[in-house]
This record gives C-alpha cells, structure tokens and sequence, in this order.
C-alpha cells in the first residue's frame, strides 16, 4: 500500500481502541501550539512525558522563546496539569541540525519548498534522537506532534516512526497518527487563542525564516 493511501488517523484510532490499559508515551514537541490538542487528546489514555529536541529553531532566541511557552502552557493547561505531564529539555546546538541534514553540503536543499526533503531530514534526525531516548528510558510508545501542521509531510513522518520501530530491538512501539484530522489542528487553534499562545510564523530552521 502506498504511503499516501494509509488513513493513520484510523490507525490511531484502532492502537488507543485496543489499549486495556495507560501506556506510558514519550511525545516529541516542537511548540506549545501544536502540543495543545495532542496533549489534550492523548492524555486520556497515556502517561505523557514531552520531548524537547529542537536545534533546526533558528535564531536561539526563538528557541528559547518556544520553550518558554510550552513551559508556561503545561503549567496552566487543565490536561497537563491533571495527568501530570513531564517536559524533557535536549540540548540546543545547531550543529546537530547542519550535520545531520546536510543542508549546507546540498545547496539545493536550501531554497526548496516546506514538506521537501529538507524538511524529511529534519523530522528524522530529531525523531530519532526522541526514538533512542524512549528506548533507554522504557517507554511503550512514541510519537511527535509534528503532523498536526498542514505544513508537513505525515506521510513521511510516519514512515520515519514505522522504520525507527521496525529497525529496533526493543519493545517500544510508534504511535501512527495524523493529528490534523478530526479537527485537530482548528482545535489547537481554539486552544492556543483561549490561552494566548504565541504562534510562530515560520516553521524553525533559517531556511524557512527566509520564506
């Protein structure tokens, strides 16, 4: 089957259907906007830990000013609150991004559009960065938010996670989902007015401040 041809909200929705119990879940996030519906949707069914690994945000100012929000957003977010949800902060050196994208070797993928195989690379290398940590720290599942943004590829998001899962030798599990359907990223718009998050106008890396 064709990656474009698999519903992953469906596949979503089978995984937390057949659950008969709370899962542990290391959840990857870029930004308080787009963690605000995942939080809220997944919590009701696993112990959420968030995973900070971001080093393509471009400048380090912008960094810390998205970690700031999602810091003061799980203190205040009822579902964070309730269920308890850890934040894990990775460390920032822009480098990690350069070197493992190869963006500065490959000119070409300097000037392409969002959803290219810039992007790809990107969602990768962090994925598995937030993959390998699970793996060390037990947790059942893992997941990003990252296909909440009409701006990215979930297709290739989740044959990253289906490859992360199939190349591994532990019991950790890839959580298939495509957060934008079912209203989920008109709902992390609602959220993030009622709550007044700040909501960045450019996805992360220099490349896309450029657009």
């Amino acid at each position: 089957m064709e990656n474009q041809k698999i519903n992953y909200q469906k596949l979503l929705d089978k995984t937390i259907s057949e659950l008969t119990e709370r899962k542990t879940l290391l959840l990857h996030a870029c930004c308080a906007p787009c963690s605000s519906y995942v939080i809220e949707y997944l919590s009701s069914f696993f112990d959420i830990t968030i995973y900070y690994y971001n080093p393509n945000i471009h400048p380090e100012a912008e960094y810390n000013r998205r970690l700031q929000e999602l810091k003061d957003f799980l203190g205040k977010f009822p579902k964070a609150l309730e269920t308890k949800i850890k934040l894990i902060v990775d460390s920032y050196d822009t480098e990690d991004y350069f070197n493992s994208t190869k963006v500065r070797e490959e000119i070409n993928l300097q000037t392409e559009r969002e959803m290219g195989e810039r992007c790809r690379r990107c969602y990768e290398f962090r994925m598995k960065r937030a993959w390998e940590y699970a793996e060390k720290n037990n947790f059942d599942y893992f997941t990003t938010t990252l296909s909440i943004s009409p701006h990215k590829d979930s297709s290739k998001i989740n044959k990253i996670g289906a490859d992360l899962q199939e190349k591994s030798s532990s019991t950790l599990k890839y959580l298939f989902s495509d957060f934008k359907k079912k209203g989920g990223f008109l709902r992390s718009l609602e959220i993030s007015e009622e709550f007044g998050l700040y909501r960045q106008d450019y996805c992360g890396c220099v490349f896309s401040m450029r657009k």
